[in-house]
């Protein structure tokens, strides 16, 4: 499809959940050129985009759509508007984006582009966080039952079945030069500095620290995991990161080795990664559309 110089290109995830939502809105506003996308056609459209040098392009769907997006637009002048439409609408909402669709619309034609952040693990793109061990573990148990007890019942009890099925993964980490060993039930990291304490749980700091916020749980049990967890969420990660069950740190970059090949949850979805995780933050990477 050509793309009309007069009108915003915007790329649907036909797969989306909210996909009937999005096209109604898209074609009701002539603002823009709808483009009915497969998931595994995006990186094509996008590149196709990215070539004809548009000044502007939208993107409707959720973190994992709109990471691809951001991946396709790394260091370009293309600025990215967000038309939320995904289970997970983390990115968005840090950023203030309006979930309504006809405001989010309104916002991605008058708004003004700001540089973001974004994480890179092994030269892939994350938005928000990513994690090894157990909730690679939640990620494969809510999927598996999520088609039959819908997403809010299947996290629920993929979360008691983690906790009751506790793994252990054995890693380095090389920070600043330094090395440091770990068995651990789990290892996050978030782009810019996250919080566990409600209600700010799992999300950025509002003016928080940039770079990579890693938290890596050093409790074995499930009980150490239970008072680790409840303490930050009462307390705050600062007050948690205190205590000799949890590591709580800023960095710009780091690598973690596994024991072995493993998978890792990036943006709430899983990957295939080697034994080597490369971590590393890029400042101002892609042009955000926001209020």
């Amino acid at each position: 499809m050509t793309t009309s110089t007069a009108k915003i290109p915007a790329l649907m995830n036909a797969a989306s959940g909210t996909a009937d939502a999005a096209r109604e809105a898209l074609t009701a506003n002539e603002a823009f050129e709808l483009h009915e996308v497969a998931p595994d056609k995006l990186e094509d459209e996008l590149r196709k985009l990215v070539a004809e040098k548009v000044p502007r392009l939208l993107v409707s769907g959720g973190d994992g759509t709109i990471a691809t997006a951001a991946s396709a637009l790394l260091d370009t002048d293309i600025e990215l508007a967000i038309l939320p439409g995904g289970t997970l609408n983390h990115f968005a909402t840090d950023l203030k984006v309006p979930i309504k669709p006809a405001e989010a619309l309104a916002l991605a034609v008058s708004g003004t582009a700001k540089p973001a952040d974004v994480g890179m693990v092994n030269e892939k793109v994350f938005l928000n966080t990513s994690s090894a061990g157990a909730y690679v573990h939640f990620v494969r148990v809510r999927e598996y039952l999520e088609p039959h007890l819908g997403y809010r019942i299947a996290s629920f009890i993929a979360a008691l079945r983690v906790l009751f099925q506790l793994r252990m993964i054995t890693v380095e980490l090389d920070v600043d030069g330094q090395r440091k060993s770990y068995v651990t039930p789990m290892i996050f990291i978030g782009t810019g500095e996250r919080e566990l304490k409600a209600p700010l749980l799992g999300k950025r700091v509002p003016g928080g620290q940039r770079g990579l916020h890693v938290m890596i749980v050093r409790g074995r049990t499930r009980a150490r995991i239970m008072a680790i967890a409840l303490n930050a969420v009462a307390r705050g990660v600062e007050t948690a990161a205190r205590t000799p069950e949890l590591d709580s740190f800023m960095v710009d970059r780091c690598t973690i080795t596994l024991r072995r090949n493993s998978r890792i949850a990036v943006d709430g979805e899983l990957v295939s990664v080697g034994q080597i995780l490369d971590y590393h933050i890029k400042n101002d990477a892609i042009q955000v559309v926001c209020p």
